[in-house]
């Protein structure tokens, strides 16, 4: 299979498909005839690795490193199961950031809806955000996130 063709079969970009050669994800061999990448079955049941692993919330960089344990004859299943720990843990607290931000917004719009619209006066622009005390809630939010970031690394 050529770029074209490969990349049509699994619904991605030819781009798509030449970065993962540049990085090299995916290992055509060359037509020695007109020097065009040749993909085969091999290079296919890569591709569709590498999009099922995205798919999972892999990372290229997560990918990369799995092929090459895999590519020494290691199994590369404990590897998985920590990296895939890893993106949980990262997802929960980006859910936990992204829930506390949603009650923010919601107690703001519950707030501003008895209030009076005013015109700025002074330094204030809008009298309803900078009414709004979140900054307090936004550093425990960030703590937490720094945590779970560096228990992944």
């Amino acid at each position: 299979m050529r770029v074209n063709e490969i990349a049509n079969r699994f619904h991605v970009s030819s781009d798509t498909v030449r970065y993962y050669v540049r990085i090299c994800i995916l290992k055509p061999k060359r037509d020695p005839i007109n020097g065009y990448k040749r993909f085969d079955r091999a290079d296919a049941n890569r591709l569709q690795f590498v999009l099922n692993a995205k798919r999972l919330g892999f990372s290229l960089s997560d990918i990369q490193h799995i092929l090459t344990v895999a590519e020494h004859g290691d199994s590369p299943c404990s590897t998985v199961r920590d990296l895939i720990q890893q993106r949980l843990a990262l997802i929960k607290a980006e859910l936990d950031a992204s829930f506390a931000l949603y009650q923010r917004m919601q107690d703001a719009a519950s707030k501003w809806q008895s209030m009076p619209d005013q015109p700025p006066i002074g330094d204030t622009i809008c009298a309803l955000i900078q009414g709004v005390d979140v900054a307090t809630q936004i550093d425990d939010i960030s703590v937490h996130c720094a945590e779970v970031e560096l228990e992944t690394d």
